[in-house]
């Protein structure tokens, strides 16, 4: 089946499919959004309502569908998934989501898809693993949004701790999108200039390791203090993943910090977590020779091993180290 590069599929209308579709609207990238969900109605109404914006943007035909209307896409966008929930971590999500999952992949895969399966649901890694696995489709293929959004969070502290355009400020969030993610300090950087060295060039001469953990802090628990306010976050993981199809779509080439399957990578196996890769037209192009100083090591092994017990529980068929 020949891909359609104009065409793109979100599987799941909730929160987050919604926003997705409206923020992809908007963007101009696709001139076809289909959107799929087990209430039918629902994906109808929300294709509806997004529709018409569509004259305060550009030509783009949004509509409901199903599995046989997506098989051409260029990129299937998976959001469905139970909603995490006050007090709930992104792990306690697992079983109800493979569950899910186990019903929705072997749907697209029996397709013959041809195209890129992103995973937003959460827990983002885990269900990546667990769409690989079910899916049979390559990894470069497959991933899922991982750290993309938790390292825009980062850039956006940082740039209001330093007073800086956050474009300007170069950092990862890497390993698990969870309670286990860290950041990678030793390569982050303001457009070439070593973190605590702008700090102090801002007036910050002391205490640089107690702002980054409280900032790192502060990004970890971003989500579940905006979960405890609105009861759901989607705007900043809606145009995280349009940030990720923009570098698909348009072939940039860019660096992003999805979730993907490791083999070999720091040591790592059977595991999807996130370290920056290149995403372009065919997805995962390449790793980068991204480096870790001993602290980050621990940690990016400690979130992996996380990560593999949970994904033991869930019946995916893991082969052991």
């Amino acid at each position: 089946m020949t891909i359609n590069y104009r065409k793109v599929a979100i599987v799941g209308c909730g929160f987050v499919g919604s926003a997705t579709a409206f923020a992809l609207m908007q963007s101009g990238l696709f001139s076809e959004i289909v959107m799929l969900d087990a209430d039918m109605a629902k994906a109808e109404g929300e294709a509806l309502d997004i529709s018409h914006g569509v004259p305060f943007s550009k030509p783009c035909d949004i509509h409901a569908g199903d599995y046989d209307d997506v098989a051409d896409s260029s990129i299937i966008i998976v959001t469905a998934g139970a909603a995490q929930k006050p007090g709930e971590t992104r792990l306690d999500l697992i079983k109800k989501n493979v569950g899910i999952f186990k019903s929705i992949i072997p749907e697209i895969s029996k397709r013959n898809f041809k195209g890129i399966l992103l995973i937003v649901a959460n827990p983002v890694d885990i269900l990546t693993y667990a769409a690989k696995q079910l899916s049979g489709l390559p990894d470069n293929r497959v991933f899922g949004s991982g750290t993309v959004l938790d390292s825009a969070r980062l850039r956006f502290n940082l740039s209001e701790h330093l007073g800086v355009d956050p474009r300007s400020i170069h950092a990862f969030i890497i390993g698990e999108h969870g309670d286990s993610e860290f950041a990678a300090w030793s390569s982050a950087n303001v457009s070439g200039v070593e973190i605590s060295r702008f700090c102090e060039m801002r007036g910050y001469f002391h205490d640089h390791d107690v702002a980054k953990d409280n900032i790192a802090d502060e990004v970890k628990n971003a989500a579940y203090d905006i979960i405890s306010k609105k009861r759901a976050t989607y705007y900043g993981v809606a145009m995280a993943t349009k940030r990720i199809c923009e570098a698909i779509i348009r072939d940039e080439k860019s660096i992003l910090p999805v979730s993907s399957i490791q083999h070999g990578r720091f040591g790592l196996n059977d595991v999807s977590l996130s370290i920056p890769v290149i995403v372009g037209k065919d997805g995962i192009e390449s790793e980068i020779p991204f480096s870790l100083n001993d602290e980050e090591m621990k940690k990016l092994r400690e979130s992996a091993k996380t990560l593999k017990e949970v994904i033991k529980s869930c019946d995916l068929d893991v082969s052991e180290e």
